[in-house]
């Protein structure tokens, strides 16, 4: 039967490649995969320091195992030129960073010790997208996903699809579709079993039918009782194929979902009911790591999305990402827009021909995940290209005849080949621009955008981001603005139901080129920053959730009477699901306050708008009065749901360590994120507290990033990960006046 085993440990990484380095093992450092070949500073580096070649090393030792049986490697993926050897023999070459590729070891591997080796080349390639023009985001080297040792029978299953072409009737189907691979191009005669199980690990349904070539398909029909897939309430199937021939047997399985989604001109649908879109972008990037992030990270990352962002879709922004966190979107409910790599350029033919592939192998490695609804087929933002868009289009709709394509532009009138119009539509803010004159407008006709003469399947790609890029530790004034304009577009997009939804630009903060970005060379683009801690804009996107799933109730404001141009804070935006706020400040009565649906009459939870419509000078206090404190307490069906006091004199209290979990997995490279936060004494993040805190790690395994780092707006962040060892690891954190802390990791297998 098959064995897949992860392969990650005891590669020898060095910089450089020769020719004959592919025949001796190099001296270099002994790594564990995902690995970064370089890890860059937080912010002024230099991205030329991974922009070459690098070489990873490792021994492959003959095994009785391997005896009559197929041997490869699945590389999930490597960025971005790599070239596979065993003993000196280039096996396979793989020029896409973003998508798995596989080396067959088989007709080359030899009894006792083999030589493995992988060239990977960090150059920005003209030749492979999305290099040969200028892209706002970094392509971190190394071989940055998992590994993994594949040994199987002769005749084995290489690909199947899970279609459910009847998702919503009371008797439904499953459509599998499998190709088996032989690479010795003999007749396949034998059988092919299927088991499908439930979420609760029951068996719900069997099948079999008998080999008849590569492409075999089978119909389990007569299906009752299952579960939809939908985003409150993902329930996920299993289907275990099996194959038995006279070469042997192997076996493949993979989950699926039993739903439908569709984008119309009426808006989207899930399971046939409207649901409008609500989300963001994401880059699969991390401060200091790069793209080397492991199981853990990627599921968090949804986990946020979801649950923190109160969001149920997000982009792939600009390329394939890590099936461990697709498999998270799966598991939660996370709907996916996911699309092939590129940004704005579009390159010559070869570059052409490799993202025509580029899409082949996005959706033959995705094709099952119920929580993708779209393929991304455009290279974003690019201009029209009608015989290249004719091909990434007949190619997705041959492999998958189940979802729709679409592609993000930023060109009005840009020529519709897709199902979907998917536009970045950044025309809040274009009025600052000098001679525009544009009035104040969140979002553009549809039909001013298309240029068609009727309305068609339409989605938001991306707004506000480079528009108005915010720093969480910005002035006031910029907070509140940045606040406003993500309010406006999500108004905007509920209010207007041709559209299907949106996705803003975007999650988090990350680093980029010289070309983009602010001086230190990061592009202030997120809701969060880099380290996943929320800016005030986060709570536009969480505080329109049902209370019931947590009540948010954020003041936008340092609560300082000094930091606005003009002193004071009013108007005071306070983002919040509940029904209603109550203001009191100093001695003076409680002002009750209710959401501002005059101006943002479509969002489910409008924010709470503080200005003199509501309170007089004289109760707030005029500039040169004392400074009260505040506190804010929010209502929810009548009752106190939340309260917050906003201190006048706020005083550096308490050092927060917040890991998001304590417990490790040993030899997996399992990292866990760790974010401090200095408090006041009512427990409000300062934000101008910038002092230095010292990390220790004691134990077997590390602290990604520096060991001395300063707080950035009152909080900072960074990863802990665990070694080869169980046990325990010990992080001490010291900040200045603050007694030394020390959390403790347990680290098991």
């Amino acid at each position: 039967m098959r064995r897949h085993e992860n392969f990650n440990a005891n590669w020898v990484f060095s910089e450089g490649f020769s020719g004959e380095t592919v025949n001796t093992m190099q001296d270099g450092e002994t790594v564990r995969l995902p690995h970064s070949a370089v890890e860059l500073p937080y912010n002024y580096f230099d991205e030329s320091r991974y922009q070459k070649a690098f070489t990873y090393q490792k021994i492959i030792r003959w095994e009785s195992d391997f005896e009559g049986r197929f041997v490869a490697l699945v590389f999930d993926a490597a960025m971005a030129d790599a070239v596979v050897y065993l003993n000196g023999k280039e096996i396979v070459a793989h020029k896409d960073g973003y998508t798995p590729f596989e080396a067959r070891l088989t007709p080359h591997l030899k009894k006792g010790d083999n030589l493995l080796t992988v060239k990977i080349d960090g150059s920005e390639n003209p030749q492979i997208p999305p290099f040969g023009g200028q892209i706002d985001y970094l392509t971190y080297a190394g071989i940055y996903r998992d590994v993994w040792l594949r040994v199987t029978s002769p005749l084995f299953i290489k690909h199947m699809k899970i279609e459910t072409p009847d998702a919503l009737g009371d008797s439904k189907t499953v459509h599998l579709k499998t190709t088996i691979a032989n690479p010795h191009s003999r007749t396949i005669s034998g059988t092919l079993s299927v088991t499908i199980t439930a979420p609760d690990g029951k068996t719900v349904a069997t099948g079999s039918t008998t080999l008849d070539g590569w492409k075999n398909n089978i119909d389990i029909t007569g299906l009752t009782g299952m579960e939809l897939w939908d985003i409150d309430h993902p329930a996920l199937y299993e289907l275990t194929a099996e194959i038995e021939t006279t070469e042997g047997k192997d076996r493949l399985s993979s989950r699926f979902g039993f739903r439908t989604a569709e984008f119309t001109a009426d808006g989207f649908l899930l399971n046939n009911k409207p649901l409008k879109l609500r989300g963001l972008n994401r880059h699969q990037s991390w401060p200091y790591a790069g793209y080397a992030m492991g199981r853990r990270a990627q599921a968090k990352d949804a986990d946020i999305v979801k649950y923190d962002l109160g969001c149920n879709v997000v982009r792939t922004s600009h390329y394939p990402q890590s099936t461990w966190f697709i498999d998270r979107c799966d598991e939660i409910g996370l709907l996916v827009f996911e699309e092939i790599p590129g940004w704005q350029h579009i390159g010559g033919e070869e570059w052409k021909k490799e993202s025509v592939e580029n899409v082949r192998r996005m959706i033959m490695r995705d094709w099952n995940h119920p929580s993708i609804i779209i393929w991304g087929v455009r290279i974003n933002e690019s201009r029209d290209a009608p015989n290249f868009y004719a091909k990434t289009n007949r190619v997705a709709r041959e492999l998958d005849t189940t979802r729709q394509t679409g592609g993000a532009r930023y060109l009005t009138n840009s020529e519709m080949l897709e199902d979907v119009y998917t536009m970045n539509d950044f025309i809040l803010g274009n009025e600052e621009l000098p001679g525009t004159n544009r009035p104040r407008t969140a979002l553009r006709d549809q039909m001013e955008v298309t240029g068609l003469p009727k309305k068609v399947p339409y989605m938001v790609t991306e707004y506000s981001g480079h528009m108005y890029p915010t720093k969480r530790f910005d002035q006031e004034q910029r907070q509140a603005e940045h606040v406003t304009r993500h309010l406006m577009v999500l108004n905007a997009v509920a209010g207007d139901p041709s559209i299907s939804g949106s996705t803003g630009w975007c999650m988090f903060d990350y680093n980029t080129h010289k070309d983009f970005g602010s001086g230190d060379r990061i592009c202030y683009h997120g809701v969060l920053d880099m380290f996943r801690e929320p800016k005030f804009a986060a709570y536009a996107y969480s505080s329109q959730v049902d209370p019931k799933e947590g009540v948010v109730l954020q003041p936008v404001t340092y609560w300082a009477r000094g930091e606005r141009n003009i002193g004071g804070v009013l108007p005071l935006i306070i983002l919040t699901n509940c029904d209603y706020v109550e203001l009191k400040y100093g001695e003076f009565e409680p002002k009750r306050v209710y959401p501002d649906r005059d101006t943002y009459p479509h969002l489910d939870h409008p924010p709470v708008v503080i200005d003199l419509r509501s309170v007089t000078l004289e109760e707030f206090g005029a500039w040169g009065r004392m400074w009260s404190d505040g506190l804010i307490t929010g209502y929810v069906d009548g009752e106190v749901a939340k309260t917050v006091m906003m201190p006048s004199d706020p005083v550096p209290t308490r050092l927060e360590i917040a890991p998001d979990e304590t417990e490790l997995r040993a030899g997996e490279k399992d990292s866990v994120r760790v974010v401090l936060r200095v408090l006041d004494q009512c427990g409000n993040i300062l934000p101008f507290f910038e002092e230095p805190v010292a990390l220790t790690l004691e134990g077997d395994g590390r602290i990604i990033g520096p060991r001395l780092v300063s707080f950035k707006g009152g909080a900072t962040g960074f990863w802990v990960e665990a070694g080869e060892s169980e046990g325990m690891l010990a992080l001490k954190v010291a900040c200045g006046a603050f007694a030394e802390q020390t959390v403790i990791f347990s680290v098991g297998p």
